[in-house]
């Protein structure tokens, strides 16, 4: 019967971990270029049957299952990094990517330490220096992961493969990143994203940069409400099995003990 109780609380562990993730969709409903992330979770018979069959151990050797609780295993978060919708903002720095791959940014950390990271935000301005920065101050980089530096003076022209002319001259073109496999990307915080496990950035390919307009969040309020109220509905049912439980556990102790 304890066991029960167990596999009820891990299962009201898992939808509080799914309505983490639904409350940080929602609260980036309105961030330019945000991906919404989604929860997973394994049932305990997959992560046995997975077990039972695990190869990695020698031949003819007792195998150790190992520590594997009952009930609901909280698996890996997962990020959607299909397009949002894109707005019209006629800003010549706004800029969203029609495609594949993201904006290179030099990004500095509160110790002044630097590091390339990666977003889809494309919502930058020219600082007093002339430098293309994002609106928190971190520089957007060219093609050779260099900052891009104009002349204040003159007005900039930038076109879909991301060249930025100035006077009729080309001055610099916009660094454009992709992966060839998403899963070696995380979020880093801040909207940006940060390769894990060595993945190298290569120059984008399958892209056009769209100026004047911004990607905004590729969340879906109506479908993370939907959710949200599956999470609710699934934690009451857990708390009502733990209730049934209890209950039964309060006549075991109380009652068919009792010597009459």
């Amino acid at each position: 019967m304890l066991k029960g109780l167990f596999t009820s609380y891990t299962s009201m562990v898992n939808e509080q971990h799914r309505l983490d993730v639904i409350a940080n969709n929602l609260a980036n409903v309105n961030t330019n270029g945000y991906k919404k992330e989604g929860a997973t979770s394994q049932a305990f018979k997959d992560v046995f049957g997975v077990k039972i069959k695990d190869a990695s151990e020698a031949a003819n050797l007792p195998k150790k299952l190992g520590i594997m609780n009952m009930g609901v295993k909280i698996g890996e978060n997962y990020t959607d990094y299909s397009e949002g919708p894109v707005k019209h903002t006629d800003n010549p720095f706004d800029i969203a990517i029609d495609g594949k791959g993201f904006f290179a940014v030099e990004f500095t950390n509160k110790a002044g330490e630097t590091s390339i990271k990666y977003t889809r935000d494309g919502n930058f301005t020219m600082n007093a220096e002339g430098y293309l920065t994002t609106q928190d101050g971190d520089y957007l980089l060219n093609t050779r992961n260099a900052r891009i530096r104009l002349n204040p003076n003159l007005s900039a022209e930038i076109n879909a493969l991301g060249e930025i002319y100035q006077d009729g001259n080309l001055v610099a073109t916009i660094g454009v990143k992709d992966f060839d496999d998403y899963n070696y990307l995380e979020h880093y915080g801040e909207n940006y994203f940060q390769p894990v496990q060595d993945a190298q950035a290569r120059p984008a390919t399958d892209y056009k940069l769209d100026v004047g307009y911004l990607e905004t969040s590729n969340v879906s309020v109506v479908d993370e409400m939907v959710n949200m109220i599956a999470v609710q509905r699934h934690y009451e049912a857990n708390q009502k099995v733990i209730t049934t439980y209890d209950s039964s556990l309060e006549i075991a102790v109380n009652q068919l003990g009792k010597v009459q």
